[in-house]
């Protein structure tokens, strides 16, 4: 049997990867008592029926009682032999807080004295023990459901490593402000600008011609070289020191042309690094006028 444990903060998606693991053929239970883990996890290797070969179980602080005897609980599996591994799903205070008012639920450990951001830290520190020995940890604060979705079918189903860092590459323009979240961020103004050509003015980054236009120059390609050439140095280091999230911005005027190439070339090569979950984002591509009502 194999047995994964999923935990780790409320709003960060445990019930989004149990659905999607159910999908890929798992059997989940969500909100398992701490203290019947292992009595549960024995009734199900008795059973011995092929559904249940894969189990997924949800436990989170809505045990919170139970949580105080997580730790010997899974000592106890490991000295029977029961192999299992922990996913541990978090995301930032801020987008927590805004995933609360925008579900309109309340936190498990809110009350008429404590508001959310208050619940929020006090829960981040009474898991934070299984954060520590979490297997994969997965920061949800920049991605989808189908991005998130596409990050569990990399651990659970592929047969190849996973590092837990999921790489996210967007563009933006200057003139509309540049991105406070980004770790890496590259202004990429220094290229000949397709702009200045009217026919070429209402297209993106993303049409054949302003790619062609863009990728013909010598320094966009030297550029690039260098670039990836970089992120091949940098992201093994990250990972090393057990970063699980990496956003890489690449800016231009307006962010419609120069930057949208660029990342998307960069997006193509960092998606074929193994290991890693790759997503893109164009945030101002339908901004300018000439570009808004196109496909």
């Amino acid at each position: 049997m194999r047995l994964e444990i999923i935990t780790g903060m409320s709003g960060a998606g445990k019930r989004t990867t149990l659905k999607f693991l159910e999908d890929l053929g798992y059997f989940c239970v969500d909100n398992l008592p701490a203290a019947l883990l292992k009595n549960f996890v024995q009734l199900v290797s008795r059973e011995n029926d092929p559904a249940m070969s894969h189990v997924a179980v949800g436990i989170d602080i809505r045990n919170l009682s139970g949580l105080q005897t997580i730790e010997n609980g899974l000592a106890e599996l490991k000295e029977e032999g029961i192999d299992y591994s922990i996913l541990f799903l978090d995301a930032e205070d801020g987008v927590l807080v805004r995933r609360f008012k925008e579900t309109r639920r309340s936190h498990p450990l809110r009350s008429s004295s404590q508001g959310l951001i208050d619940c929020i830290r006090l829960e981040r520190q009474r898991i934070s023990f299984l954060k520590d020995c979490a297997d994969h940890i997965i920061d949800t604060s920049h991605l989808l459901t189908r991005d998130l979705n596409k990050v569990i079918e990399g651990i659970y189903q592929k047969d190849e490593p996973f590092s837990n860092l999921v790489i996210s590459v967007c563009t933006f323009g200057y003139k509309y402000g540049a991105p406070a979240f980004a770790d890496l961020m590259f202004d990429v103004r220094f290229l000949p600008n397709p702009y200045y050509i009217e026919e070429l003015r209402p297209l993106t980054g993303n049409d054949k011609p302003i790619r062609d236009f863009v990728m013909k120059y010598e320094q966009t390609n030297v550029f690039l070289d260098k670039l990836k050439d970089m992120l091949e140095f940098l992201i093994p280091h990250y990972i090393d020191e057990g970063k699980n999230s990496l956003v890489i911005a690449v800016g231009c005027t307006g962010g419609k042309h120069r930057s949208v190439v660029i990342a998307n070339e960069l997006y193509d090569h960092l998606s074929k690094i193994k290991g890693c979950a790759c997503k893109i984002e164009h945030m101002d591509i339908l901004k300018d006028g000439a570009a808004k009502g196109r496909p």
